[in-house]
């Protein structure tokens, strides 16, 4: 999950960001992104220059700049918080990533003050007047590029009070991210082994077109295959096939290609290690031709599914549903 963080003054964003790091939460700022900034510019940094130079890049450079900073450091794989979001056009980039969500860290304005004044911040307001007006002028304002807080809260997943202490908070924190967490979205087992075969196919060598499939069976991988020449024969890719090489239309001379199909390979492949495939389904970034259509009708494969249609599957496709072979075409879904 992407944890965001937004909240006013000493609400305890810190402390929030401070205890999903011991859970395991990497850590990034917007304030961080900032700092860099600055230091690239020879800006000297206190609180009023973040704030005027935020501005200032966010009118420059669009209201989502810093977010979008952030986002190119993210790695789907793992989990992060991300403090100090100040800007509606900040939570619309990072919702973006699917995983997100935005926690506004809450507590009443008196307990915040007395935060403040304990920290001792030599820029801090030192009356309760100065420190409301400070955070008027940071709560909304009709500049797209401006700070507006009180926004970017009201677009919150959830709220977590910060008024009672230490551990009532972290208990708090806990509770949220359990709730967040089960609403979390994987994706179905279709996405899930079409994903893999796209990264197998990333492994073929024809010059013609990249393609894999993926044998499964009780919901394990068994077998693999991508196109290429066959084993010990030089790559396509290096002169080994000279239909692929010689660049000539899609479809043409297919009798004279020396590449081995994904479909075919993977079959093999389990062949080779003698592991049976009947019963298996076979997911396949390409839809069969008629010779792999034979072949997983021989070996007992109970389904295809497929991603893009080759251009002949017309004749494959007949044949795989008269020898009761289930066909399914993938369609990419976006995670809810």
């Amino acid at each position: 999950m992407i944890i965001g963080l937004t909240g006013k003054n000493c609400a305890g964003k810190g402390e929030a960001a401070a205890f999903l790091q011991t859970i395991g939460y990497l850590y990034h700022s917007l304030s961080d992104v900032l700092r860099e900034a600055m230091r690239s510019a020879g800006a000297d940094i206190s609180r009023k220059s973040l704030v005027e130079f935020a501005n200032q890049l966010r009118t420059q450079k669009g209201p989502g700049y810093l977010a979008e900073r952030v986002m190119e450091r993210l790695d789907p794989e793992k989990h992060y918080v991300i403090d100090s979001i100040r800007n509606p056009f900040e939570v619309e980039v990072l919702r973006r990533h699917k995983h997100f969500h935005l926690m506004a860290i809450v507590a009443d304005a008196k307990t915040r003050f007395e935060r403040m004044c304990q920290r001792g911040r030599e820029s801090d307001p030192t009356t309760y007047d100065a420190f409301r007006r400070l955070e008027a002028a940071e709560a909304g304002s009709a500049d797209p590029a401006m700070q507006q807080l009180n926004r970017v809260t009201e677009m919150s997943d959830a709220e977590v009070a910060n008024n009672a202490g230490i551990e009532d908070f972290h208990q708090r924190l806990r509770e949220i991210l359990r709730l967040l967490a089960a609403e979390t979205h994987r994706p179905d087992w279709n996405t899930y082994f079409m994903n893999i075969a796209k990264v197998v196919a990333l492994r073929s060598n024809c010059l013609k077109r990249k393609v894999a499939a993926v044998l499964v069976k009780d919901g394990r991988i068994i077998s693999t295959g991508y196109n290429g020449t066959p084993r010990g024969i030089q790559n396509c890719n290096e002169g080994g096939c000279p239909r692929c090489n010689s660049l000539g239309e899609s479809g043409a001379a297919l009798e004279t290609c020396l590449c081995s199909h994904a479909e075919e390979n993977a079959i093999v492949q389990s062949a080779y290690h003698g592991v049976s495939i009947k019963g298996a389904t076979i997911y396949c970034t390409l839809s069969p031709c008629l010779l792999c259509t034979k072949m997983i009708i021989n070996a007992g494969i109970a389904e295809v599914v497929y991603q893009s249609g080759y251009p002949l599957e017309g004749v494959a496709q007949a044949l795989l549903k008269e020898a009761g072979v289930t066909v399914t075409a993938f369609t990419v879904k976006e995670t809810p």
